[in-house]
């Protein structure tokens, strides 16, 4: 008996160890049984996943992981799960619970079991305890995720939602009446959120809406100064919704809506937006059918009207929609935009057919052929659009980005910049802003009148992620003409492509976090000639530019300008979006090699010397451009027309501002000059210039520090003032005749001796260049006539040789001229001599001495002068014309003889 018992013990001890074995090896392979098991509770297509097996630890089952996938997305996904019951209550917490929307449509199609349920048996399938989950998200809302905590007791229901952009506190009690005590919500984009308040009284069944309610909510958004105030109210199957401004009577939306069978009618709906531009208002009426049957479709067919008025009158711009569908798995809504929209100085019309397709939570806007967007009119004071045209036929547009050919066509005239024609024409691949792909090419010309010409452009490139490329582009102008400058057919192209990285998208950021913003290209600008108005031009002249920087609008530059044999001149400069600056250097090099830029009507060839300067310069909208810096020549040498000049040494500080030369800015503009040779030779040139061009009262230009030696004397002038005051005195010192009349070469006279004398000068007075200059002799003169030319002279009669032997040789002691030449040439001169003839006596004996007072007048035309440059030829004119007077009018003629020769002469009557 003894046995049997035995053998029983160890028969019943197998089987516990065989059933403990069992358990512990089905618990340990729980992930791999069960999921197959609960696939015969599941829908089809879909399955549980577990991460690692449960344990106990503490009275609480653990579960590392757990994922609901439906076909090869995972709809749910559930991380450190653990359950426990304590007091009859079970309590449920996550680490983190993700659902992804995206795997709704993988779900197999069929009625929703839910729609039958009613909410007391919900409620009642619900145990006793607490849900938290410590962050809870769906996709693609992941902003709004946050910590989430259901209580379950006593047949009342407490949901709390608590995260930085969203958060709720609702209680459903028994009695099927939820009241929301607290729910705010921050829509994207905005940082003022939306809150709302108020209770419902929930339906049986979740097949029907609730049988009545009141919703209120309040919402801050920038477009509107004071909170909005949001009112849902209905009882049974009807109900209206109210937007109305804080402090207005008047709502800004009324949508009264009604329920009929299995459809939802807003008709006759009113809103109104006085907060644009101009207001704007319209009309609302939206059917929704179908939608009870499902969650996942609605019928729909809607109309909604804008009413505009601006400068071309009253217009309206309607969009229908339907009949068709949208749901959360699949839509087909086929839509029409149409109609015009007058702003206050622009006007769009729009002609956009197109269907809606896909999850409403995810949806793709195809539009159609035929499909346009125009626009027109006067955007800003400086500018009109005369036609803007968007065919967009083939787009789509979804959450993934822009795809399909994009065109646009501008033909505009701005008041600065011309009138311009610009066409661009491409390819997009799911683009949206640094994000996706977009190919395209851009062409336009145009006219720009600041600078008198006619440009073409043309170009492609493409924009990836959030690169930016311009591959390639040709610009340029037929011909430019700015000022005194015009250049022939420039043309800009490109020696390296633009690229501009941009700012790294949000979404990146994690992953490149210290990726820098980049912006380089290299350019060139070729022109064929640069021409000046007054006869010279640059040769074919290079400019090359490598740009560097963030972006299009903050970059610094660096290169060079070339124009063979003049330069190469080195640049640097910045853009910061707003200003251009920058700075030359031109480096030393021989003056020859500017040659070029003298007028071919100045006869002048460059022989010697050497040039370099520095410049510094800005250009913005609005400043116009700005420069300064200094020219410096030394010792310059060059062949004039009818000499040469050499020592040339000037230096030229400037600045450039508004058209204005501003001339030696903190020292003067100076000129020296070592020696001239041309009709006659000068000497050690000086000059100095500081004020401005053109000048005014506030701006004068001063010459200064004027001075050269001549014909063995100095000529200076006093400073002169522009506009002018007072008259710039030119003075003469000691200039020697002989010198004088050496250059002018008369073949009938010679004089010796030196003068002094002052002239004022005016420049812009209304009548006078000279008034009241003076001229004397400084020491003794002398006046000698040609014997040839002196004895022709004399042989007329015998008064013509009488005055002639008279003037054959004159020592003169005093001399003295007034002088006045006006606007029009005419050389006005009223000279008095004092003087002395030594001529033979009659009587054979010696030389007999004769005081001489001349008097003599002069009027001629200065420009006839200069042209013959023959003094002498017009004195023997005078002369010629005043001899041949008969004997008895001497005493009437400008030339006056002294008391005790007219007395000689009478006698010898």
């Amino acid at each position: 008996m003894r046995n049997g018992l035995k053998k029983s013990v160890q028969v019943i001890l197998s089987i516990v160890v065989i059933l403990v074995l069992l358990m512990w090896v089905l618990w340990k392979t729980v992930p791999r049984w069960l999921p197959s098991v609960a696939g015969h509770w599941l829908p089809e297509g879909t399955q549980l996943v577990l991460k690692g097996s449960p344990h106990w630890s503490n009275g609480t089952l653990q579960l590392p992981g757990l994922r609901y996938v439906a076909g090869d997305c995972t709809l749910a996904d559930a991380k450190d799960a653990r359950l426990s019951n304590a007091s009859g209550r079970w309590a449920l917490d996550l680490d983190t619970l993700t659902v992804d929307t995206a795997c709704l449509s993988k779900l197999p199609s069929g009625e929703n079991p839910s729609a039958a349920l009613s909410l007391a048996d919900i409620q009642k399938m619900i145990p006793a305890g607490r849900v938290n989950i410590a962050h809870f998200s769906v996709t693609p809302w992941q902003r709004y995720a946050g910590k989430l905590h259901l209580d379950n007791t006593d047949g009342v229901q407490h949901l709390s939602f608590t995260g930085e952009s969203l958060t709720l506190d609702a209680i459903l009690e028994g009695n099927r009446t939820l009241a929301i005590h607290t729910f705010s919500l921050t829509p994207p984009g905005s940082e003022q959120p939306i809150t709302l308040s108020g209770k419902l009284l929930l339906p049986a069944t979740f097949d029907r809406l609730p049988e009545s309610g009141e919703l209120h909510a309040e919402m801050q958004t920038a477009q509107v100064p004071n909170p909005l105030d949001i009112q849902l109210s209905w009882q049974a199957t009807q109900g209206v919704l109210t937007l109305t401004e804080k402090g207005s009577e008047q709502p800004l939306a009324m949508l009264p809506w009604k329920l009929n069978g299995q459809s939802l009618q807003i008709a006759q709906g009113q809103w109104r937006w006085p907060y644009a531009a101009q207001p704007l208002a319209g009309g609302v009426n939206i059917t929704l059918s179908d939608w009870t049957k499902t969650f996942d479709q609605t019928d729909i067919t809607a109309r909604l009207n804008v009413l505009t008025q601006g400068h071309n009158g009253k217009a309206n711009v309607v969009l229908t929609m339907g009949p068709g569908r949208i749901g959360l798995l699949d839509s087909n809504l086929d839509f029409r935009l149409t109609g015009q929209a007058n702003l206050q100085a622009t006007s769009l019309s729009a002609s956009l057919p197109g269907v809606l397709s896909g999850s409403v939570l995810n949806p793709t806007l195809a539009l159609k052929s035929g499909s346009l967007l125009r626009a027109w009119g006067k955007p800003m004071t400086s500018l009109t659009i005369t036609d803007a045209r968007w065919p967009l036929a083939g787009v789509k547009v979804s959450a993934q980005g822009v795809s399909g050919p994009l065109q646009a066509i501008l033909k505009a005239r701005h008041s600065y910049w011309g009138k311009f024609d610009l066409h661009l024409n491409g390819k997009a691949q799911a683009f949206w802003p640094d994000a996706g792909r977009w190919d395209f090419n851009y062409w336009g010309n145009g006219h720009l009148p600041p600078l008198s010409g006619r440009w073409d452009m043309s170009g492609k490139g493409q924009w990836h992620e959030n690169v930016i490329s311009v591959n390639s582009l040709s610009t340029g102008f037929a011909r430019l003409h700015y000022g005194i400058v015009d250049v022939e057919a420039p043309r800009l192209t490109l020696e390296q492509p633009f690229v501009w990285q941009r700012p790294v998208p949000e979404r990146f950021k994690k992953q490149y976090p210290d990726l820098p913003t980049v912006f380089k290209g290299d350019i060139k600008l070729v022109a064929k000639k640069i021409a000046f108005d007054n006869g010279g031009y640059l040769p074919p002249a290079t400019l090359t530019l490598q740009l560097s920087g963030d972006t299009p609008s903050h970059f610094n530059m660096r290169g060079s300008l070339d124009a063979k044999p003049i330069g190469p001149i080195r640049l640097t400069g910045r853009w910061d979006g707003e200003r251009l600056r920058g700075e030359g250097w031109w480096p030393k090099q021989q003056l020859t090699a500017f040659q070029t830029l003298l007028t071919p009507d100045f006869n002048i060839r460059l022989r010697e010397g050497s040039f370099y300067a520095q410049s510094a310069f800005s250009a913005a909208r609005g400043q116009g451009f700005i420069a300064g810096g200094h020219w410096v020549v030394k010792n310059g040498g060059m062949w004039l027309k009818d000499g040469d000049l050499s020592g040339l040494d000037f230096s030229l500080p400037y600045r450039l501002k508004d058209a204005v030369w501003q001339l030696g800015v903190k020292q003067p503009v100076t000129l020296r000059i070592g020696e001239v040779n041309n009709l006659i030779t000068m000497n050690n040139i000086t000059a100095d210039l500081q004020g401005h061009y053109p000048w005014s009262e506030s701006q004068p230009l001063t010459l200064s520090n004027l001075g050269v030696d001549a014909l063995r004397g100095h000529l200076s002038l006093s400073a002169l003032r522009m506009p002018q005051h007072d008259a710039a005195v030119l003075k003469l010192e000691k200039i020697n005749l002989s010198e004088l009349f050496t250059a002018l070469k008369p073949k009938q006279l010679a004089m010796s001796g030196l003068i002094y004398g002052e002239l004022p000068l005016y420049v812009d007075n209304p009548k006078w260049i000279i008034h009241n200059g003076w001229i004397k002799n400084d020491g003794g003169l002398t006046l000698r006539l040609d014997q040839q030319f002196a004895d022709a002279m004399a042989s007329g009669n015998f008064a013509n040789g009488l005055v002639i032997g008279l003037l054959r040789y004159l020592e003169i002691s005093r001399s003295e001229a007034q002088v006045s030449l006006d606007n029009l040439g005419e050389l006005t001169m009223a000279a008095k001599v004092d003087g002395v003839n030594y001529t033979d006596n009659s009587r054979g004996g010696d030389k007999e001495k004769r005081e001489i007072v001349l008097n003599y007048s002069h009027q001629e035309n200065i420009y006839q002068l200069w042209r013959s440059l023959r003094f002498g030829d017009n004195l023997q004119e005078w002369l010629q014309q005043q001899i041949a007077l008969p004997a008895n009018s001497l005493s009437k003629s400008p030339a006056a003889i002294g008391q005790k020769e007219e007395k000689t002469l009478r006698k010898e009557q």
